[in-house]
């Protein structure tokens, strides 16, 4: 079976960090026989490549110094920034449309998986057409926030796109409600699970530090709610001796520094930045509690998921989090971890400590919360259900005309 890819960016290489879930997914994919090829965007000038085995075919839509409309942030977040961004788009949209329609015509794929419809699906539509391949378009979360408080002109778009697409898939109930305010039809959903292997221990060892070892893994934007989780801090340090390790990078680390400056905490509030794999997983295993104080942001964003909870959860974290968007299918309050009110620094310092001085409690909420985890987010689950998915389009599909390479997976 062959299956085209199309996402806005990919990893630039195998020390990328991005989408690493994205990259877990066609690994695992390609294991079962199925052959991926990832079509996406070329950052300054970058060519085709094989990254993790995946042959990976980027488009040039401008001159190398200006193509970063993707990978750095959000391509929705960029293209708001300034005219020229707003014609890089439009390169972008036609050079991309040009490319897979290239690549098309040279080359047949069995299905053509979208993500982030928006504007992918033009890169799919097209792509569909071409090789008379039914289209699977999956939807994040982000996009659909966008067209909901900033961009409200596309919203006859996305309704166009889910109105043609073939299958639809959400990461989340919350990101199922959002398709649905658009244009009520039917959406499986398949979220995606961690981007780190399984720890190889069952039980988190004890913490080696005298203060609380705290973990936030995330881009450094306005929809985490980070500014929370440092004001939480200083409000709790005065109780427990404690160390905020935040991991990540984004636009709003020179106001974080600057916070935890006003505050007084620069020796409890560590910037770690990006890290690689390895040390992302020790960062997850030195913890004493995880904590995603998510909001919901000026655009109208929030959290479609939280794939990063998986990943704490799968290493037997307890984890404390906001009730905003998709995290309320993963933290079940008392039950797979607390939840608390977005953008309440009080309240998070409460719910901190309540876990952070009541062992049982942890150890309960880590042990749920990673069963949880195994029974609805597990890798074996999320990758069957999408060969499932693929195999009843291949049946349905009047075009199945490559039945040999349709038996693998």
């Amino acid at each position: 079976m062959k299956v085209l890819y199309i996402a806005t960016a990919y990893p630039r290489s195998e020390s990328d960090v991005i989408t690493p879930w994205l990259v877990e997914t066609i690994r695992r994919l390609q294991a079962r026989g199925l052959e991926i090829t990832m079509f996406t965007s070329s950052y300054a000038g970058l060519g085709d490549q094989v990254i993790f085995g995946t042959r990976v075919k980027r488009f040039r839509y401008f001159f190398a110094r200006w193509e970063k409309l993707t990978h750095d942030e959000t391509a929705i977040d960029r293209v708001r920034k300034g005219v020229l961004n707003k014609v890089l788009a439009l390169f972008y949209l036609v050079a991309g449309t040009i490319a897979i329609a290239r690549l098309c015509q040279k080359e047949r794929f069995d299905i053509i998986h979208i993500h982030w419809p928006l504007p992918h699906f033009l890169f799919g539509y097209v792509a569909g057409k071409i090789c008379r391949a039914p289209t699977v378009i999956s939807f994040h979360g982000a996009e659909l926030m966008a067209v909901r408080h900033k961009f409200k002109i596309l919203r006859p778009f996305l309704r166009w796109a889910i109105a043609r697409a073939d299958r639809i898939t959400a990461n989340s109930t919350h990101t199922v409600q959002a398709i649905q305010a658009i244009l009520n039809c039917p959406v499986k959903i398949i979220p995606f699970g961690a981007g780190l292997p399984e720890p190889k221990t069952d039980y988190p060892p004890p913490s080696i530090k005298k203060e609380k070892q705290i973990l936030f893994v995330g881009r450094l934007v306005e929809r985490k709610g980070v500014r929370h989780l440092i004001e939480a801090c200083a409000i709790l340090s005065r109780k427990l001796p404690l160390q905020l390790n935040i991991v990540g990078s984004g636009p709003e680390l020179p106001l974080l520094k600057e916070l935890t400056r006003q505050l007084g905490l620069e020796n409890a509030v560590l910037f770690h930045g990006q890290v690689s794999s390895t040390e992302l997983q020790k960062h997850y295993r030195d913890c004493d509690l995880f904590v995603l104080p998510a909001v919901i942001d000026a655009k109208g964003d929030t959290e479609g998921l939280g794939v990063v909870i998986i990943e704490a959860m799968t290493y037997k974290k307890p984890v404390v989090a906001s009730a905003v968007g998709g995290i309320t299918d993963l933290v079940i309050n008392e039950k797979t971890g607390i939840a608390v009110p977005p953008a309440d620094s009080e309240a998070l310092a409460r719910a901190m400590e309540h876990v952070l001085t009541n062992p049982e409690l942890a150890l309960r909420l880590a042990e749920a919360g990673h069963l949880h985890i195994r029974e609805n987010y597990s890798w074996d689950a999320i990758i069957q259900r999408l060969i499932d998915l693929y195999q009843e389009l291949l049946n349905l599909s009047p075009h199945n005309t490559l039945p040999s390479s349709r038996n693998q997976g």
